[in-house]
């Protein structure tokens, strides 16, 4: 999931901006399209940033959450690595919190085939594999598959 839309208030640095208003009623838009999907999130990898920490607050989901500081960079190789790390391997639904342009670059580096047109704020890619967290984006993965990819709206 990418985090929802930030403001952008004087003198704050990037790694502190908030979520603007917009931000705010997207990402509780989001949480709701998620429980109604019917994924039920075991854990929750969030980068540190405020406006991440913010986004996942608004989603209402309540898993435990680890706060990870190369989830932030956006790299596909560092947001994989933190996922093998820290991922605990009972999980089934995992949901990784991030930035444009890691999240969607991850969702593509596991699945290749898969379709990403855009991805804006408050956007999540629903990515099914069968590869043990811990060795997730080693090797190819033949189970990884993009499922759905959603931009929660108002109508």
């Amino acid at each position: 999931m990418r985090h929802g839309k930030s403001g952008y208030p004087d003198g704050v640095r990037d790694h502190e901006r908030p979520l603007a208003e917009r931000g705010r009623r997207e990402a509780a838009l989001a949480g709701r399209w998620i429980a109604d999907a019917g994924l039920t999130v075991d854990h929750v990898l969030c980068s540190t940033s405020t406006r991440t920490r913010q986004t996942l607050e608004r989603t209402g989901i309540a898993a435990p959450v680890t706060y990870v500081d190369d989830i932030y960079g956006g790299h596909p190789d560092h947001i994989l690595e933190a996922i093998r790390v820290h991922a605990p391997s009972q999980a089934q639904t995992l949901l990784v919190v991030g930035h444009e342009p890691g999240m969607p670059a991850t969702a593509l580096a596991l699945d290749p085939e898969g379709q990403i047109d855009r991805f804006p704020t408050s956007a999540y890619a629903v990515v099914e594999t069968e590869t043990p967290w811990d060795q997730l984006g080693l090797a190819p993965d033949p189970t990884a598959r993009l499922t759905r990819m959603v931009i929660p709206r108002e109508p």
